[in-house]
């Protein structure tokens, strides 16, 4: 199949496909004529690498994951630790969220937000204290 026909099955965009063959994650084969030839199987890899990339792993990281899934003499081992490496990377952003919003709502609470000038928001964004 062409590759619009592999984006629209795979739910990628036809740009995301032509990167994913670009940096050899993902080789379609080839027609006579040239253009890309996708294979079911090839838009199986691609969905799952739109599963992966939905969940937040790296290209490395899904590079890595689509060997493991390809080799079947794989260790779970291996995928375990590349889902651990990356709930520590979210539980991370989580807690630099939490600290963001705890930050903003107490100087969205110290600001009076009335006609008056005087804004602690600015002032903290300003270096002001």
């Amino acid at each position: 199949m062409n590759i619009r026909e592999a984006a629209r099955s795979s739910g990628l965009t036809v740009k995301t496909v032509r990167y994913y063959d670009d940096i050899g994650i993902m080789k379609a084969g080839r027609q006579d004529n040239g253009y890309r030839d996708y294979s079911q199987d090839d838009v199986h890899k691609l969905a799952f690498l739109q599963r992966a990339r939905g969940l937040g792993f790296s290209i490395d990281d899904c590079r890595q994951l689509l060997s493991l899934y390809e080799d079947k003499q794989r260790v779970s081992a291996n995928v375990k630790a590349l889902a651990l490496a990356r709930i520590d990377d979210i539980d991370r952003k989580l807690a630099e969220l939490q600290s963001l919003r705890s930050t903003l709502a107490s100087l969205a609470e110290a600001c009076k937000g009335d006609n008056r000038p005087d804004c602690p928001i600015l002032a903290d964004l300003a270096g002001e204290h």
